[in-house]
């Protein structure tokens, strides 16, 4: 913490390998591509590491896919998702090649095939269909009801299929369905991939072939106790039932989120006859999901501390936001100027960090075996400022 200040992100290199590679080994000789959701933690370094050991990519945008390429990884282990992918990033896309695009609208095929139609290509594609599954997680993270704005209808794919299917600059190459994210039970998955399979059987019959299926991500990590999903009993469950089809498999926080911390030191303690406040350098702008989600992520003290107040602190940040905090009510020993790490936030921390009440996003650290190294520079109060500009009268 000396060397790299605080508050601070620190990655686990070796949990990155071998968390993509429990996916990986999970389908044996099956065809399948494990692509990493890049919106869970899109450092250089962490895509640099998910590269050199066999990743394909998840993305949603231009700049995403600019990252992995910049980061060595390759445009056709790319699958790109979104609900709304501009002219310029589909043509960029198709300009370097990516693997297939997620279509989530009958707008949006309309547009890749114009797209594609005016640079004499044809464009891949996999439609998300949204199969009305209840995923039973946090409503903002449930993706596969009619009620989201992800996907197409699955009453309404076959259509769509149709028209890619006979379009001279579309060509059609999955199905693609994702139902939601932290999910820790099997069965929603297994319900979404038969009704999957119903509609793959009802396009064979139209002479529309599906080459592979894309399952999406989704699978949830231990924040505290929660029962996890085993990978191997996962993927088993999901090859029983596809056949020899490809499968693609979207993970992001199963990947990272166990993989990181967020290091933040204690300011103040300051107690009323209520409650005990912990008021720490770390805050809602720098990880968001406790205040967003309401989301728990267990505290560990960096060092223990048998000489500090006792107490059930809450830990708030500098925000002017009643809703800064970042846990409550936790049992610790705590001194001022102690640090301590909130646990399980290698995924949707940094990268939903903004600068709210002009705070300079934080440093970020990849630890590998004994070494580590800074991975992403403190921005600095200039950086705040850098590219704006005031009006001259």
């Amino acid at each position: 913490m000396v060397a790299y200040g605080s508050p601070l992100y620190v990655y686990s290199r070796l949990d990155i390998e071998n968390n993509w590679r429990e996916f990986d080994d999970a389908f044996g000789d099956h065809p399948h591509l494990v692509c990493y959701a890049v919106k869970a933690n899109s450092n250089l370094a962490v895509l640099n590491i998910l590269a050199k050991i066999g990743s394909g990519f998840d993305i949603v945008s231009e700049g995403e896919l600019e990252r992995v390429l910049a980061a060595g990884g390759q445009a056709n282990r790319c699958v790109f998702s979104g609900v709304a992918k501009t002219t310029r990033e589909i043509k960029h896309a198709l300009k370097v090649g990516v693997r297939c695009f997620n279509v989530e609208s009958a707008s949006e095929l309309d547009r890749i095939e114009a797209v594609a139609q005016s640079l004499s290509v044809q464009a891949p594609i996999s439609i998300r269909v949204n199969p009305n599954v209840d995923a039973k997680t946090h409503p903002y993270i449930s993706t596969g009801l009619k009620e989201n704005k992800f996907g197409v209808d699955i009453d309404d794919a076959i259509s769509l299929y149709q028209q890619a299917h006979d379009s001279e600059h579309l060509s059609v190459q999955g199905l693609d369905c994702h139902i939601g994210s932290q999910l820790t039970e099997v069965a929603p998955f297994l319900d979404a991939l038969d009704k999957v399979l119903e509609l793959v059987e009802q396009l064979n019959s139209n002479g529309i072939e599906i080459e592979h299926l894309d399952l999406g991500g989704g699978v949830g990590i231990q924040y505290d106790d929660e029962q996890t999903i085993d990978i191997k009993a996962y993927v088993d469950a999901m090859l029983d039932k596809v056949g020899e089809m490809e499968v693609i498999l979207e993970p992001g926080r199963a990947i990272v989120g166990n993989a990181g911390v967020f290091v933040t030191q204690v300011e103040f303690l300051k107690q009323n006859s209520e409650h005990s406040f912990a008021i720490i350098d770390g805050a809602m702008n720098d990880l968001l999901r406790p205040a967003f989600y309401n989301a728990y992520h267990q505290v560990l003290p960096v060092n223990e501390n048998s000489n500090g107040i006792e107490a059930s602190w809450d830990l708030v940040g500098p925000i002017c936001e009643t809703g800064d905090f970042l846990a409550k009510g936790r049992n610790l020993s705590l001194s001022q100027g102690d640090y301590l790490a909130v646990m399980s936030a290698g995924a949707y921390g940094f990268t939903m960090s903004s600068n709210y009440n002009s705070r300079p996003r934080v440093a970020e650290v990849m630890v590998s075996g004994e070494q580590h190294t800074l991975v992403r520079e403190r921005e600095t109060i200039q950086d705040l400022f850098n590219k704006e500009s005031i009006v001259n009268d």
